[in-house]
């Protein structure tokens, strides 16, 4: 079954371009500090590259 078109993970997906928004490690998305910044706040996920202090507090928005 196919899923639809405009649902959400789909919509999210196609605006991410790799090298620019994420890189592939092990299977694994890797955000870039350009895209955390971009986004405009902590998601709490623990995200490696994450550019705002204190790191991981979710809703965040204090850039390091």
């Amino acid at each position: 079954m196919d899923k639809p078109s405009d649902d959400r993970f789909t919509r999210f997906n196609n605006k991410l371009t790799e090298g620019e928004d994420f890189y592939l490690e092990n299977g694994y998305r890797v955000m870039t500090k350009e895209y955390l910044t971009k986004r405009g706040y902590c998601c709490s996920n623990g995200c490696r590259h994450c550019p705002y202090w204190p790191k991981h507090v979710k809703g965040n928005s204090n850039l390091a």
